[in-house]
Protein backbone atom coordinates (compact mmCIF):
# COMPACT_ATOMS: atom_id res chain seq x y z
CA UNK A 1 0.00 0.00 0.00
CA UNK A 2 1.41 3.40 -1.21
CA UNK A 3 -1.33 6.06 0.74
CA UNK A 4 -1.65 6.40 4.17
CA UNK A 5 -3.27 9.75 3.72
CA UNK A 6 -6.05 11.13 1.40
CA UNK A 7 -5.13 15.26 2.25
CA UNK A 8 -8.68 15.53 0.87
CA UNK A 9 -11.28 13.09 1.35
CA UNK A 10 -14.03 15.19 0.11
CA UNK A 11 -11.67 14.92 -3.43
CA UNK A 12 -13.35 11.17 -2.98
CA UNK A 13 -17.30 10.29 -3.90
CA UNK A 14 -19.38 7.37 -2.27
CA UNK A 15 -18.72 7.83 1.49
CA UNK A 16 -21.13 5.90 3.86
CA UNK A 17 -21.17 5.98 7.24
CA UNK A 18 -20.81 3.75 10.11
CA UNK A 19 -24.18 1.47 10.48
CA UNK A 20 -23.56 2.08 14.18
CA UNK A 21 -23.98 5.86 13.90
CA UNK A 22 -26.64 7.85 15.14
CA UNK A 23 -28.70 10.12 13.55
CA UNK A 24 -27.83 12.98 15.46
CA UNK A 25 -25.37 14.41 13.46
CA UNK A 26 -23.14 13.09 16.08
CA UNK A 27 -19.19 11.26 15.79
CA UNK A 28 -19.50 8.78 13.70
CA UNK A 29 -16.93 7.88 10.64
CA UNK A 30 -17.32 7.29 7.36
CA UNK A 31 -15.28 4.85 4.73
CA UNK A 32 -15.08 4.23 0.87
CA UNK A 33 -15.74 0.93 -0.66
CA UNK A 34 -13.35 0.05 -3.84
CA UNK A 35 -10.78 2.37 -3.17
CA UNK A 36 -7.65 0.33 -4.70
CA UNK A 37 -5.54 0.58 -2.25
CA UNK A 38 -6.97 -0.03 0.85
CA UNK A 39 -10.20 0.89 2.95
CA UNK A 40 -10.60 5.49 3.43
CA UNK A 41 -11.46 6.04 6.46
CA UNK A 42 -12.85 9.62 7.47
CA UNK A 43 -14.06 11.71 10.49
CA UNK A 44 -17.74 12.94 9.07
CA UNK A 45 -17.76 16.11 11.10
CA UNK A 46 -14.32 17.49 8.99
CA UNK A 47 -15.09 16.17 5.48
CA UNK A 48 -12.96 18.02 3.71
CA UNK A 49 -10.03 17.02 6.23
CA UNK A 50 -7.33 14.23 5.54
CA UNK A 51 -8.69 10.44 5.14
CA UNK A 52 -6.90 7.38 6.92
CA UNK A 53 -6.18 4.46 4.53
CA UNK A 54 -6.17 1.23 6.20
CA UNK A 55 -4.77 -2.21 4.44
CA UNK A 56 -8.13 -4.11 3.72
CA UNK A 57 -7.21 -6.95 6.43
CA UNK A 58 -6.41 -4.49 9.01
CA UNK A 59 -9.63 -2.91 8.78
CA UNK A 60 -11.95 -6.39 8.54
CA UNK A 61 -10.08 -7.20 11.55
CA UNK A 62 -11.68 -3.98 13.13
CA UNK A 63 -14.55 -4.55 12.19
CA UNK A 64 -14.94 -8.37 13.18
CA UNK A 65 -13.15 -6.93 17.04
CA UNK A 66 -15.79 -4.52 17.06
CA UNK A 67 -18.91 -6.44 16.43
CA UNK A 68 -17.62 -9.00 18.88
CA UNK A 69 -17.77 -6.22 21.51
CA UNK A 70 -13.83 -6.82 22.14
CA UNK A 71 -13.00 -3.38 22.77
CA UNK A 72 -15.01 -3.31 26.16
CA UNK A 73 -14.02 -3.15 29.85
Amino acid sequence: MTDHTIPNAAALNGWRKSSYSSGDGGSCVEVLDDYPSGVPVRDSKTPHGPALVFPVACWSTFVTATKGNEFLT
